[in-house]
Protein backbone atom coordinates (compact mmCIF):
# COMPACT_ATOMS: atom_id res chain seq x y z
CA UNK A 1 0.00 0.00 0.00
CA UNK A 2 2.44 2.53 0.65
CA UNK A 3 5.57 2.22 -1.84
CA UNK A 4 8.66 3.80 -2.86
CA UNK A 5 8.06 5.77 -6.54
CA UNK A 6 9.66 5.82 -9.70
CA UNK A 7 9.11 9.91 -9.76
CA UNK A 8 9.25 10.25 -13.13
CA UNK A 9 6.97 7.58 -14.21
CA UNK A 10 4.79 8.82 -11.48
CA UNK A 11 4.63 12.36 -13.15
CA UNK A 12 3.92 11.19 -16.79
CA UNK A 13 1.29 8.42 -15.55
CA UNK A 14 -0.90 11.72 -14.04
CA UNK A 15 -1.28 13.24 -17.47
CA UNK A 16 -2.31 9.95 -19.13
CA UNK A 17 -5.58 9.41 -18.49
CA UNK A 18 -6.63 12.88 -19.80
CA UNK A 19 -5.43 11.63 -23.38
CA UNK A 20 -7.50 8.64 -22.61
CA UNK A 21 -10.92 10.29 -22.75
CA UNK A 22 -10.44 12.72 -24.86
CA UNK A 23 -12.11 10.72 -27.79
CA UNK A 24 -15.50 10.00 -25.35
CA UNK A 25 -15.36 13.79 -24.10
CA UNK A 26 -14.98 15.12 -27.78
CA UNK A 27 -18.11 12.96 -28.90
CA UNK A 28 -20.20 14.24 -25.63
CA UNK A 29 -19.16 17.66 -27.02
CA UNK A 30 -20.40 17.15 -30.21
CA UNK A 31 -23.78 15.64 -28.87
CA UNK A 32 -24.38 18.53 -26.79
CA UNK A 33 -23.40 20.85 -30.02
CA UNK A 34 -26.04 19.17 -31.93
CA UNK A 35 -28.52 18.61 -29.46
CA UNK A 36 -28.71 21.17 -27.07
CA UNK A 37 -30.99 20.11 -24.01
CA UNK A 38 -32.23 16.76 -24.85
CA UNK A 39 -28.58 15.81 -25.22
CA UNK A 40 -28.43 17.16 -21.22
CA UNK A 41 -31.47 15.59 -20.28
CA UNK A 42 -30.37 11.74 -22.27
CA UNK A 43 -26.40 12.02 -21.17
CA UNK A 44 -27.78 12.55 -17.32
CA UNK A 45 -30.04 9.83 -17.62
CA UNK A 46 -27.18 7.50 -18.98
CA UNK A 47 -24.30 8.57 -16.66
CA UNK A 48 -26.21 9.58 -13.56
CA UNK A 49 -29.30 7.30 -13.68
CA UNK A 50 -31.69 10.02 -13.54
CA UNK A 51 -34.94 11.58 -15.05
CA UNK A 52 -34.73 15.20 -14.87
CA UNK A 53 -37.86 17.53 -15.18
CA UNK A 54 -36.13 20.26 -15.42
CA UNK A 55 -32.51 21.55 -16.08
CA UNK A 56 -32.59 24.38 -14.01
CA UNK A 57 -32.49 24.47 -10.07
CA UNK A 58 -35.45 27.31 -9.66
CA UNK A 59 -34.81 29.77 -6.80
CA UNK A 60 -37.27 28.46 -4.91
CA UNK A 61 -35.45 25.38 -4.36
CA UNK A 62 -32.45 27.45 -2.84
CA UNK A 63 -34.54 29.34 -0.56
CA UNK A 64 -36.31 25.97 0.74
CA UNK A 65 -32.48 24.06 1.16
CA UNK A 66 -32.05 26.22 3.75
CA UNK A 67 -34.57 24.58 5.94
CA UNK A 68 -32.68 21.41 5.22
CA UNK A 69 -29.44 21.62 6.69
CA UNK A 70 -28.25 22.07 10.19
CA UNK A 71 -28.03 25.87 11.18
CA UNK A 72 -24.35 25.49 12.75
CA UNK A 73 -23.20 24.28 8.94
CA UNK A 74 -24.99 27.19 7.53
CA UNK A 75 -22.95 29.57 10.34
CA UNK A 76 -19.63 27.75 8.96
CA UNK A 77 -20.30 28.30 5.15
CA UNK A 78 -21.20 32.14 6.33
CA UNK A 79 -18.04 32.48 8.16
CA UNK A 80 -16.05 30.43 5.03
CA UNK A 81 -17.64 33.02 2.96
CA UNK A 82 -16.62 36.19 4.60
CA UNK A 83 -12.75 34.76 4.87
CA UNK A 84 -13.06 33.62 1.26
CA UNK A 85 -14.16 37.05 0.18
CA UNK A 86 -11.58 38.67 2.51
CA UNK A 87 -8.56 37.21 1.14
CA UNK A 88 -9.53 37.85 -2.65
CA UNK A 89 -10.23 41.39 -1.68
CA UNK A 90 -6.82 41.92 -1.37
CA UNK A 91 -6.01 40.82 -4.57
CA UNK A 92 -8.01 43.65 -5.82
CA UNK A 93 -6.28 46.11 -7.66
CA UNK A 94 -6.78 49.56 -9.41
CA UNK A 95 -9.99 49.53 -11.86
CA UNK A 96 -7.54 52.36 -13.74
CA UNK A 97 -4.08 53.39 -13.31
CA UNK A 98 -1.84 56.00 -15.51
CA UNK A 99 1.65 56.86 -15.19
CA UNK A 100 2.94 59.63 -17.54
CA UNK A 101 6.19 57.90 -18.67
CA UNK A 102 7.48 61.24 -20.20
CA UNK A 103 5.51 64.40 -21.68
CA UNK A 104 3.07 64.18 -23.59
CA UNK A 105 3.11 60.30 -23.27
CA UNK A 106 0.34 58.62 -20.76
CA UNK A 107 0.35 54.70 -20.08
CA UNK A 108 -2.04 52.40 -17.64
CA UNK A 109 -4.33 49.24 -17.59
CA UNK A 110 -7.92 49.13 -17.18
CA UNK A 111 -9.37 45.91 -15.59
CA UNK A 112 -13.00 45.24 -15.94
CA UNK A 113 -14.60 42.19 -14.81
CA UNK A 114 -15.74 39.65 -17.56
CA UNK A 115 -19.45 39.46 -17.97
CA UNK A 116 -20.60 35.94 -17.37
CA UNK A 117 -18.84 33.38 -15.58
CA UNK A 118 -20.07 29.97 -15.27
CA UNK A 119 -18.85 27.33 -12.18
CA UNK A 120 -18.58 23.52 -12.21
CA UNK A 121 -18.61 22.21 -8.43
CA UNK A 122 -18.41 18.50 -8.43
CA UNK A 123 -20.43 15.97 -6.79
CA UNK A 124 -21.46 11.85 -7.00
CA UNK A 125 -19.41 10.53 -4.41
CA UNK A 126 -20.04 14.17 -1.95
CA UNK A 127 -20.79 17.15 -1.70
CA UNK A 128 -19.15 19.93 -1.93
CA UNK A 129 -20.02 23.31 -1.11
CA UNK A 130 -16.46 24.45 -0.35
CA UNK A 131 -15.52 24.48 -4.04
CA UNK A 132 -19.04 26.09 -4.68
CA UNK A 133 -17.68 29.02 -2.49
CA UNK A 134 -14.40 28.76 -3.93
CA UNK A 135 -15.38 29.16 -7.75
CA UNK A 136 -18.32 31.45 -7.09
CA UNK A 137 -17.08 33.89 -4.11
CA UNK A 138 -13.84 35.84 -6.12
CA UNK A 139 -15.95 36.37 -9.29
CA UNK A 140 -18.86 37.93 -6.89
CA UNK A 141 -15.87 39.90 -5.68
CA UNK A 142 -14.43 40.75 -8.91
CA UNK A 143 -17.80 42.27 -10.49
CA UNK A 144 -18.47 39.85 -12.55
CA UNK A 145 -22.36 40.26 -13.77
CA UNK A 146 -23.68 36.92 -14.34
CA UNK A 147 -22.37 33.30 -12.06
CA UNK A 148 -23.78 30.16 -13.16
CA UNK A 149 -23.05 26.84 -11.92
CA UNK A 150 -23.65 22.99 -12.98
CA UNK A 151 -23.22 20.38 -10.40
CA UNK A 152 -24.39 16.83 -10.53
CA UNK A 153 -27.66 15.82 -9.99
CA UNK A 154 -29.20 14.76 -7.54
CA UNK A 155 -27.90 18.61 -5.87
CA UNK A 156 -27.27 18.26 -2.22
CA UNK A 157 -29.23 20.78 0.03
CA UNK A 158 -25.91 21.82 1.44
CA UNK A 159 -24.16 22.81 -2.43
CA UNK A 160 -27.41 24.67 -2.97
CA UNK A 161 -27.68 26.94 -0.04
CA UNK A 162 -23.67 27.15 -0.69
CA UNK A 163 -24.32 29.08 -4.04
CA UNK A 164 -26.92 30.93 -2.77
CA UNK A 165 -24.47 32.54 0.51
CA UNK A 166 -22.41 33.31 -2.74
CA UNK A 167 -24.54 35.09 -4.71
CA UNK A 168 -24.61 33.07 -7.87
CA UNK A 169 -27.15 33.60 -10.79
CA UNK A 170 -28.20 30.40 -12.20
CA UNK A 171 -27.87 26.76 -10.80
CA UNK A 172 -27.88 23.55 -13.37
CA UNK A 173 -28.38 20.54 -12.22
CA UNK A 174 -26.31 18.52 -15.12
CA UNK A 175 -22.63 17.47 -14.28
CA UNK A 176 -19.69 16.01 -16.43
CA UNK A 177 -18.60 16.74 -19.88
CA UNK A 178 -21.86 17.88 -20.77
CA UNK A 179 -21.93 20.44 -17.99
CA UNK A 180 -18.93 21.67 -19.67
CA UNK A 181 -20.07 21.61 -23.30
CA UNK A 182 -23.53 23.41 -22.10
CA UNK A 183 -21.95 26.46 -20.73
CA UNK A 184 -18.97 26.66 -23.24
CA UNK A 185 -21.36 26.19 -26.22
CA UNK A 186 -24.83 27.25 -25.28
CA UNK A 187 -28.23 25.20 -24.80
CA UNK A 188 -32.03 26.07 -24.88
CA UNK A 189 -32.03 26.41 -20.89
CA UNK A 190 -28.23 27.53 -20.12
CA UNK A 191 -26.89 30.54 -22.14
CA UNK A 192 -23.03 29.92 -23.08
CA UNK A 193 -20.25 31.71 -20.63
CA UNK A 194 -17.21 33.78 -21.20
CA UNK A 195 -15.06 31.53 -18.90
CA UNK A 196 -15.21 28.31 -17.55
CA UNK A 197 -13.40 27.61 -13.76
CA UNK A 198 -13.79 24.65 -11.17
CA UNK A 199 -12.34 21.27 -10.87
CA UNK A 200 -13.99 17.98 -11.99
CA UNK A 201 -12.31 13.94 -12.81
CA UNK A 202 -10.19 13.38 -15.65
CA UNK A 203 -14.16 13.72 -18.29
CA UNK A 204 -14.84 17.19 -17.13
CA UNK A 205 -10.94 18.47 -17.23
CA UNK A 206 -10.57 17.31 -20.80
CA UNK A 207 -13.52 18.85 -22.01
CA UNK A 208 -12.47 22.06 -20.64
CA UNK A 209 -9.20 21.45 -22.39
CA UNK A 210 -10.81 20.41 -25.80
CA UNK A 211 -13.21 23.37 -25.38
CA UNK A 212 -10.83 26.45 -24.88
CA UNK A 213 -11.19 27.55 -28.35
CA UNK A 214 -14.45 28.83 -27.64
CA UNK A 215 -14.44 29.39 -24.30
CA UNK A 216 -11.72 30.61 -21.97
CA UNK A 217 -10.90 28.15 -18.62
CA UNK A 218 -9.30 28.40 -15.40
CA UNK A 219 -6.50 25.38 -15.86
CA UNK A 220 -6.40 21.48 -15.96
CA UNK A 221 -7.95 21.31 -12.70
CA UNK A 222 -8.57 17.22 -11.84
CA UNK A 223 -7.83 14.68 -8.85
CA UNK A 224 -7.07 15.97 -5.44
CA UNK A 225 -2.92 15.78 -5.26
CA UNK A 226 -0.47 16.54 -2.54
CA UNK A 227 3.25 16.64 -1.93
CA UNK A 228 4.99 16.75 1.73
CA UNK A 229 8.37 18.21 1.47
CA UNK A 230 9.91 16.59 5.07
CA UNK A 231 12.37 16.05 7.51
CA UNK A 232 13.72 14.55 10.64
CA UNK A 233 12.00 16.54 12.94
CA UNK A 234 8.60 16.23 11.03
CA UNK A 235 5.47 14.49 12.86
CA UNK A 236 4.51 11.04 10.63
CA UNK A 237 1.06 11.39 11.96
CA UNK A 238 0.70 14.72 10.86
CA UNK A 239 1.71 13.95 7.31
CA UNK A 240 -0.33 11.20 7.52
CA UNK A 241 -3.20 13.09 8.43
CA UNK A 242 -3.11 15.35 5.55
CA UNK A 243 -2.06 12.30 3.03
CA UNK A 244 -5.45 10.76 4.02
CA UNK A 245 -7.70 14.02 3.70
CA UNK A 246 -6.35 14.44 -0.07
CA UNK A 247 -6.62 10.75 -0.75
CA UNK A 248 -10.54 10.26 0.39
CA UNK A 249 -11.58 13.19 -2.04
CA UNK A 250 -11.12 10.72 -5.55
CA UNK A 251 -9.93 7.09 -6.11
CA UNK A 252 -7.53 8.69 -8.59
CA UNK A 253 -5.52 11.10 -5.99
CA UNK A 254 -2.64 10.78 -5.64
CA UNK A 255 -0.02 11.63 -2.28
CA UNK A 256 4.03 11.78 -2.34
CA UNK A 257 5.75 12.26 0.45
CA UNK A 258 9.61 13.58 -0.65
CA UNK A 259 11.46 13.12 2.60
CA UNK A 260 15.87 13.27 3.45
CA UNK A 261 14.69 10.50 6.63
CA UNK A 262 14.11 6.57 5.61
CA UNK A 263 12.70 6.00 8.70
CA UNK A 264 9.85 8.79 8.06
CA UNK A 265 8.81 6.85 5.29
CA UNK A 266 8.04 4.03 7.02
CA UNK A 267 6.80 5.44 10.14
CA UNK A 268 4.20 7.75 7.86
CA UNK A 269 3.41 4.42 6.12
CA UNK A 270 2.35 2.50 9.19
CA UNK A 271 0.39 5.53 10.55
CA UNK A 272 -1.55 5.81 7.35
CA UNK A 273 -2.06 2.23 8.08
CA UNK A 274 -2.90 2.54 11.11
CA UNK A 275 -5.56 5.39 10.23
CA UNK A 276 -6.93 4.30 7.09
CA UNK A 277 -8.67 0.78 9.13
CA UNK A 278 -11.11 3.02 10.99
CA UNK A 279 -11.50 5.34 7.65
CA UNK A 280 -15.33 6.14 6.54
CA UNK A 281 -13.97 6.46 2.74
CA UNK A 282 -11.57 3.66 3.17
CA UNK A 283 -12.58 2.42 -0.07
CA UNK A 284 -11.88 5.35 -1.97
CA UNK A 285 -8.42 6.30 0.24
CA UNK A 286 -7.14 2.38 -0.75
CA UNK A 287 -7.55 2.96 -4.45
CA UNK A 288 -5.59 6.81 -4.20
CA UNK A 289 -3.25 4.63 -1.49
CA UNK A 290 -2.60 3.25 -5.05
CA UNK A 291 -1.25 5.91 -6.72
CA UNK A 292 0.38 7.36 -3.67
CA UNK A 293 4.07 6.88 -2.31
CA UNK A 294 7.44 8.44 -1.00
CA UNK A 295 10.48 9.26 -2.47
CA UNK A 296 13.75 9.37 -0.49
CA UNK A 297 16.37 12.20 -1.03
CA UNK A 298 20.16 12.91 0.05
CA UNK A 299 18.84 16.46 0.71
CA UNK A 300 17.00 19.18 0.69
CA UNK A 301 18.38 20.75 -2.49
CA UNK A 302 17.27 17.36 -4.39
CA UNK A 303 14.23 17.45 -2.30
CA UNK A 304 13.24 21.06 -3.52
CA UNK A 305 13.38 20.05 -7.05
CA UNK A 306 11.84 16.92 -6.50
CA UNK A 307 8.83 18.87 -5.36
CA UNK A 308 9.35 21.65 -8.37
CA UNK A 309 9.25 18.26 -10.88
CA UNK A 310 6.35 17.36 -9.41
CA UNK A 311 4.39 20.79 -9.36
CA UNK A 312 1.60 19.39 -6.85
CA UNK A 313 -1.95 21.12 -6.11
CA UNK A 314 -0.68 21.20 -2.66
CA UNK A 315 2.66 21.10 -0.99
CA UNK A 316 3.22 21.01 2.59
CA UNK A 317 6.81 22.05 3.80
CA UNK A 318 7.07 20.13 7.14
CA UNK A 319 11.32 21.28 7.70
CA UNK A 320 12.89 22.63 10.81
CA UNK A 321 13.16 25.83 8.49
CA UNK A 322 10.18 26.04 6.42
CA UNK A 323 10.40 29.56 5.30
CA UNK A 324 13.93 29.16 3.92
CA UNK A 325 12.32 26.35 1.79
CA UNK A 326 9.94 28.22 1.02
CA UNK A 327 11.43 30.62 -1.03
CA UNK A 328 13.19 27.96 -2.89
CA UNK A 329 9.83 26.06 -4.21
CA UNK A 330 9.15 27.31 -7.55
CA UNK A 331 6.71 24.92 -8.59
CA UNK A 332 3.27 24.36 -6.63
CA UNK A 333 -0.45 25.37 -6.44
CA UNK A 334 -1.03 26.26 -2.83
CA UNK A 335 2.01 25.62 -0.23
CA UNK A 336 1.29 25.14 3.35
CA UNK A 337 3.82 26.02 5.96
CA UNK A 338 4.75 24.17 9.29
CA UNK A 339 3.19 21.63 11.01
CA UNK A 340 0.32 23.49 12.07
CA UNK A 341 -0.62 24.36 8.42
CA UNK A 342 -3.10 21.67 7.54
CA UNK A 343 -4.03 21.69 4.03
CA UNK A 344 -7.57 20.73 5.46
CA UNK A 345 -7.33 24.54 6.49
CA UNK A 346 -6.74 25.75 2.36
CA UNK A 347 -9.75 23.45 1.95
CA UNK A 348 -12.05 25.43 3.48
CA UNK A 349 -11.76 28.31 6.00
CA UNK A 350 -8.10 29.79 5.91
CA UNK A 351 -9.54 32.29 2.66
CA UNK A 352 -7.41 30.70 0.16
CA UNK A 353 -8.83 29.67 -2.57
CA UNK A 354 -8.58 25.21 -3.20
CA UNK A 355 -9.33 25.96 -6.82
CA UNK A 356 -5.62 24.56 -8.17
CA UNK A 357 -4.35 23.06 -11.23
CA UNK A 358 -3.15 19.49 -10.68
CA UNK A 359 -1.47 16.64 -12.63
CA UNK A 360 2.01 18.91 -13.17
CA UNK A 361 0.50 22.01 -14.62
CA UNK A 362 1.20 23.87 -11.21
CA UNK A 363 4.82 24.88 -12.78
CA UNK A 364 3.21 26.87 -15.86
CA UNK A 365 -0.87 27.88 -14.11
CA UNK A 366 -1.51 29.82 -11.00
CA UNK A 367 -4.63 28.66 -8.99
CA UNK A 368 -7.82 30.49 -9.16
CA UNK A 369 -7.76 34.21 -8.07
CA UNK A 370 -9.43 37.16 -9.40
CA UNK A 371 -7.31 37.64 -11.66
CA UNK A 372 -9.62 34.89 -13.77
CA UNK A 373 -12.52 36.67 -13.44
CA UNK A 374 -10.78 40.11 -15.06
CA UNK A 375 -9.79 41.18 -18.59
CA UNK A 376 -6.85 44.01 -18.45
CA UNK A 377 -6.65 46.87 -21.57
CA UNK A 378 -3.42 48.46 -21.60
CA UNK A 379 -4.50 52.04 -21.86
CA UNK A 380 -1.88 55.08 -24.16
CA UNK A 381 -2.82 58.87 -23.64
CA UNK A 382 -0.34 60.28 -26.61
CA UNK A 383 -0.63 64.23 -27.34
CA UNK A 384 1.04 65.93 -30.27
CA UNK A 385 4.53 66.00 -28.17
CA UNK A 386 4.45 62.15 -26.97
CA UNK A 387 3.83 61.63 -30.77
CA UNK A 388 6.85 64.08 -31.80
CA UNK A 389 8.94 62.45 -29.53
CA UNK A 390 8.20 58.53 -30.53
CA UNK A 391 7.75 59.31 -34.37
CA UNK A 392 10.96 58.67 -35.62
CA UNK A 393 11.24 55.34 -34.14
CA UNK A 394 7.47 54.43 -35.21
CA UNK A 395 8.16 55.34 -38.32
CA UNK A 396 11.55 53.75 -39.17
CA UNK A 397 11.10 50.82 -37.50
CA UNK A 398 7.24 50.66 -39.71
CA UNK A 399 9.51 50.71 -42.46
CA UNK A 400 11.34 48.53 -41.81
CA UNK A 401 8.98 45.79 -42.07
CA UNK A 402 7.78 46.79 -45.02
CA UNK A 403 4.38 48.36 -43.32
CA UNK A 404 4.22 51.83 -44.78
CA UNK A 405 0.95 52.72 -43.82
CA UNK A 406 1.73 52.12 -40.22
CA UNK A 407 4.17 55.00 -40.66
CA UNK A 408 2.35 56.42 -42.72
CA UNK A 409 -0.45 56.94 -39.83
CA UNK A 410 2.32 58.55 -38.19
CA UNK A 411 3.37 61.11 -40.64
CA UNK A 412 0.14 62.23 -41.39
CA UNK A 413 0.03 63.45 -37.65
CA UNK A 414 3.25 64.92 -37.75
CA UNK A 415 2.44 67.22 -40.43
CA UNK A 416 -1.12 67.96 -39.23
Amino acid sequence: MWQALDIEAWIAGRRSDLDRVKEPVSQIIARVRAEGDAALLDLTKKFDGIDLEEIAVPKEELEAAYDRVDARLVESLVEAEARISAFHELQRGRDLWLQEMEPGITLGVRTTPLSRVGAYVPGGRAAYPSTALMCTVPAKVAGVSEICCCTPPPVSPITLVALDIAGVDEVYRIGGAQAIAAMAIGTETVPRVEKIVGPGNVYVTAAKMLLRDEVEIDFPAGPSEIAVLADETANPTFIAADILAQAEHDPNAACVLVTTRPGLADAVGAEVERMVAGSERREIIMKALGNSGYVLVSDLDEGVATIDAIAPEHLSIQVSDPLAVLNRVRNAGSIFVGPYAAVACGDYASGTNHVLPTAGYAAIYSGLDLNHFCRRSTVQVISREGLLAIADVVETIADAEGLHAHAESVRVRRKG
